[in-house]
């Protein structure tokens, strides 16, 4: 499995989602706080609503800006905390087509770029 991974999320409907057909996912929602510290997460990134690239691995990378913590499993998914913005978000189980288990923690970098599902 790749150590860097890629989703482009975009916000569909007035909620944070992304489309990954290499895995079979199709306007995954991100609930439960993950929306809202992906909100902070792109403050400063103009019209970041129509698409934003995030990379993320569960080792830190050169170029990374956000540390999520692992804090706990619930209903299938698991429960990361944003220290820096004093935020959790919860993930979920689709987090699996990604990682075997939950990491400790997950780094992530987030830059602008339209999701291929939005482009053309």
């Amino acid at each position: 499995m790749n150590s860097i991974l890629v989703i482009h999320p975009y916000k569909a409907h007035g909620t944070w989602v992304f489309d990954d057909p290499n895995v079979g996912l199709v306007q995954e929602p991100f609930v439960s706080g993950a929306d809202t510290i992906i909100d902070r997460m792109v403050e400063g990134i103009p019209n970041a609503d129509a698409g934003i690239t995030i990379l993320f691995s569960a080792e830190p990378f050169p170029g990374y800006q956000h540390e999520l913590v692992w804090s706990r499993e619930e209903y299938g998914g698991n429960w990361y905390t944003h220290p820096t913005f004093g935020m959790d978000g919860w993930l979920c189980p689709a987090l699996f087509k990604y990682f075997d288990k939950a990491p400790a923690k997950i780094y992530a970098q987030v830059k602008p770029g339209k999701s291929e599902s939005q482009a053309g």
